[in-house]
């Protein structure tokens, strides 16, 4: 696995190494020995698998009590991830990644407490499967707007069309009325 640093040094894209023939391919997604060689060393708790439509913007979502870092990918279709760092002691604070990810380059991305996360559907739909270091707590869920004009997220949207979204995210805060890690 290449563990590659983003321009958010917290955040890192990893590469598996894929082994492929004729039958088709091998390849290890986690390992908690070179997770934690790369600075990745924090137990994961809960695994989530969610599928959506093309078009349809999940996000940003984080959790002050009990924050979740997660390690994303996807195992169908292809989507556009960003990572919002919501650490306000953080040289960072208030910067956006943003990264396709996709069955066929089968990137990953780990995004760790402290930051807002979601994602946008690129493909007819996408299977996204991630990893959590906390539960997640419906009580503690928090959401920021896709579109807060402070954040300016280049969203690559498809026709530029408004993303489908759900009734919680599209009522998302305004980044800077939101809550944020100290």
């Amino acid at each position: 696995m290449k563990f590659i640093p983003t321009a958010i040094p917290d955040v890192i894209l990893i590469e598996p190494q894929i082994f492929g023939d004729s039958r088709g391919f091998f390849m290890e997604t986690w390992q908690s020995n070179k997770f934690a060689e790369a600075g990745i060393d924090l137990p994961f708790v809960q695994d989530n698998h969610s599928r959506s439509r093309k078009g349809t913007l999940r996000g940003l979502h984080y959790q002050i009590q009990q924050p979740q870092g997660k390690l994303v990918r996807v195992l169908a279709g292809e989507i556009y991830d960003v990572a919002v760092d919501l650490r306000r002691s953080s040289p960072t604070f208030g910067r956006w990644l943003g990264v396709t990810l996709s069955a066929e380059n089968q990137a990953m991305l780990w995004i760790p407490p402290g930051f807002g996360h979601g994602f946008y559907v690129l493909s007819e739909s996408a299977d996204f499967f991630y990893k959590c270091t906390d539960y997640y707590a419906p009580e503690h869920a928090l959401a920021i707007r896709w579109d807060d004009p402070e954040l300016q997220i280049t969203w690559p949207l498809l026709d530029g069309a408004t993303p489908l979204l759900s009734a919680t995210d599209a009522k998302g805060a305004a980044f800077k009325d939101a809550e944020v890690y100290p």
